[in-house]
């Protein structure tokens, strides 16, 4: 597991390694300068000119040293400052005066198509305004010319918080960014201009991070490690019972790939609770799963009462006979839930109008569901349920943070970057690829989350790790076919060689 930061945080940290632990400014410069170095030397060659186009703050200071770094190897570097020198910091100020005397070329005006590589230190995190006037001319130049470009911490003009592009921005091959990944990073469009990213350490101690209350992270493959232990004498009733409630008269696709996914996330049962016309195709393509129509309350209860977790929604409607269903399902308190699809936009229709608040939305699905519930909608259902009228990506760290404030529901903001949040916590997925925007994919989450749940894991932790997983079974399966080719079912199958692959047991 690996923190993310947002801008606030961020100086935070900097300013209690400087402050409190007493490490001195210049040495994290020098620091970060040295990794910069690091990155760009394997990328580059002797012969390569160099140009660093610097801010006048602590971002351009960085790409001074970097340069002058590079310059005293013997690189051709020179130094472009497009600001007034009344708004440098001091430490731009110092570095500039070593520059100076080492006699590196420095200019205010200069042509940045005669270099090939391009060292970004305009601005760092800091940025909260749009770019505007010469700088604005000089990364639309820099972005239209043939550079390899590297950037300082983050891209210049990339909202560190949101990830926005604040009017215009660095489009590099290369980002280094220093001591911890950066929101804007993460999110898009911010993710698509920062090229290649490494994370550097330049000492920044974890009391510094301990002292913000980071709330935000994401996983590696590490985290792979938090996969269920599975006993050697355990049988299919350890592995956990998943009942999917899923499917209507005809449509019994949404319930198949939960139960599979489900299946091959290791739960030791499935059980698929549907439509009784979907019989024959669920048994023909899931012989392994049990089977049951919810035409009788006979077996609804006997459903609910053999399950240990239960998936609801995926394919089911909204006819009255989905509502019934959901209702009973919410009814019972004590088995863990897994909301999806259909269930979904019945729970936001039952939450009023457009014209209540998101808070109110929000106290009332907690006093709705049971406690731990899982809810997983994609933009547009998450719009519906919290009364919006509009996609609320844009917002989305802002939508994780009311949502998850305070309560013990599980939120699955499901996304290009999918966010889990709950009780202040947000995970933020680094897994996955445009190929997963495809029909079924958010059945085969659903399923993956609920398997894990069903082998005793916590709603959240098993959440973040089902998110991250499906993410990494898709990056496989477009290895192998392609992201145009890409397909549900196609993820399924990648699930077994991705577990075979990282874990130990």
């Amino acid at each position: 597991m690996k923190y993310i930061v947002d801008s606030q945080k961020m100086k935070q940290i900097d300013n209690y390694t400087m402050e409190e632990i007493g490490v001195p400014s210049l040495v994290l410069m020098e620091r970060a300068a040295m990794e910069v170095v690091a990155v760009m030397k394997d990328k580059i060659c002797i012969e390569d000119p160099i140009l660093v186009v610097c801010g006048p703050g602590n971002n351009g200071a960085d790409g001074v040293a970097a340069g002058r770094i590079l310059y005293l190897q013997g690189y051709h570097v020179a130094i472009l400052l497009p600001f007034h020198e009344k708004y440098y910091s001091q430490q731009m100020k110092e570095q500039l005066n070593i520059a100076s005397k080492l006699g590196m070329t420095i200019n205010n005006s200069i042509d940045t198509n005669e270099y090939n590589i391009i060292i970004d230190g305009i601005f760092g995190i800091g940025l909260s305004k749009p770019v505007t006037g010469e700088i604005l001319n000089i990364i639309n130049k820099i972005n239209s010319e043939s550079h390899r470009v590297f950037s300082v911490d983050i891209p210049s003009g990339i909202s560190a918080d949101t990830g926005k592009v604040m009017n215009a921005a660095i489009k590099a091959d290369y980002t280094i960014t220093f001591g911890y990944m950066k929101q804007g990073l993460v999110l898009y469009p911010g993710a698509d201009f920062a090229g290649d990213i490494s994370l550097a350490d330049i000492g920044f101690p974890n009391k510094a991070l301990e002292n913000v209350n980071a709330d935000t992270f994401y996983y590696t493959k590490e985290d792979l490690g938090k996969l269920p232990f599975r006993k050697n004498n355990g049988h299919k009733g350890t592995f956990g019972k998943v009942l999917v409630i899923a499917g209507s008269t005809g449509i019994a696709g949404a319930a198949y790939l939960s139960a599979k996914a489900s299946y091959k996330m290791g739960a030791g049962m499935v059980k698929v609770l549907t439509s009784a016309k979907n019989r024959e195709i669920i048994q023909a393509l899931l012989p392994e799963a049990l089977f049951s129509s919810y035409e009788k309350d006979e077996n609804i209860y006997d459903s609910i009462s053999w399950a240990d977790v239960i998936v609801i929604g995926p394919g089911l409607g909204t006819s009255e006979t989905a509502e019934n269903l959901l209702s009973m399902v919410i009814n019972q308190r004590d088995i863990p839930l897994v909301i999806d699809a259909d269930a979904i936009n019945i729970l936001g229709a039952r939450l009023g109008g457009f014209e209540a608040s998101i808070s109110d939305r929000i106290d009332k699905l907690v006093n709705i569901l049971p406690k731990g519930t899982v809810l997983t909608p994609h933009p547009v259902e998450l719009s519906r349920l919290l009364g919006g009228k509009s996609d609320l990506s844009d917002n989305i760290i802002d939508i994780a943070n009311q949502c998850s404030y305070n309560n013990k529901l599980v939120y699955v903001m499901k996304d290009a970057r999918t966010i889990v949040a709950c009780s202040g916590k947000k995970y933020l997925n680094t897994s996955g690829n445009n190929g997963m925007a495809t029909a079924g994919s958010g059945d085969v989450l659903t399923g993956i989350i609920a398997g894990l749940i069903a082998q005793g894991m916590d709603s959240y932790e098993a959440s973040c790790l089902a998110v991250y997983i499906h993410g990494l079974a898709g990056d496989m399966a477009k290895e192998k076919v392609g992201s145009y080719s890409l397909m549900a079912s196609d993820i399924i199958d990648s699930l077994a060689l991705l577990i075979s692959k990282y874990n130990r047991q």
